[in-house]
């Protein structure tokens, strides 16, 4: 349980078709610290949600794709209060040691939202591709609303009121940089913590590796790039 005076931790985990990687992910968190395990089962076909459960999570289904449903799916079930939401990713290359540096900031009140800057890569977990776009997005960022951020690395923790206010919605791709470049805008109280990037454990890779993720990605993550230059107006839609 949490300790007197800290938020509870809620944490959303979307998988899949990851039956070979959950499992050990699942079984690296620090549980005690986390009040809530939520795997979002977003459409798998190899049992990843009854692996999911066996391993102690709560198993919520979601068969329409996208990190960005099954994000919402699993905020559709949390109430509205003083609480901390974590995201991590199924396919083990987000390191559970590294929980405490991504949610301790948001836990204590310093901070609004806290996201884990991939700067410990191993070799090969990340491709050019991914590299230099994450890179130009934050260098983007940095440049129109004038705090440096470096990464858009999904392993990241917000405050339950705080992630309300952005009114979330993309469905796919680009959830991760809409949250950054709506608490910019917000003005949100943002920190960046270095943290790991394993290569993936096991399984096959959803985004990256696949010409249909790599465009699909790219094309979001261009598209709230646009909207933050330009304004709100020009956001992408859902």
């Amino acid at each position: 349980m949490q300790r007197t005076g800290e938020l509870p931790v809620d944490l959303i985990i979307p998988a899949r078709d990851e039956a070979e990687t959950i499992g050990p992910v699942l079984d690296e968190l620090p549980r005690a610290k986390l009040r809530r395990v939520i795997v979002v089962d977003n459409g798998s076909r190899d049992g990843t949600g009854t692996i999911a459960r066996e391993y102690g999570a709560e198993v919520l289904r979601c068969d329409a794709p996208g990190y960005g449903n099954a994000s919402l799916a699993a905020l559709a079930t949390m109430p509205i209060e003083p609480s901390v939401v974590l995201w991590m990713v199924a396919d083990g290359s987000d390191d559970p040691s590294d929980l405490d540096a991504v949610v301790g900031p948001v836990v204590r009140g310093e901070v609004d939202l806290c996201i884990g800057t991939r700067v410990r890569i191993e070799p090969g977990a990340m491709t050019p591709t991914q590299r230099y776009g994450s890179a130009f997005a934050a260098a983007v960022l940095s440049a129109r609303f004038g705090l440096w951020t470096t990464d858009l690395g999904p392993f990241r923790a917000i405050r339950r009121e705080a992630l309300e206010a952005l009114s979330m919605r993309d469905r796919t791709w680009g959830w991760t940089i809409e949250m950054q470049v709506k608490a910019l805008r917000e003005q949100l109280a943002i920190r960046e913590v270095p943290v790991a990037w394993r290569q993936r454990r096991g399984g096959q890779p959803k985004v990256a590796g696949t010409v249909r993720g790599t465009l699909g990605a790219s094309r979001k993550i261009l598209s709230w790039m646009a909207g933050a230059v330009l304004g709100p107006r020009f956001d992408p839609t859902p």
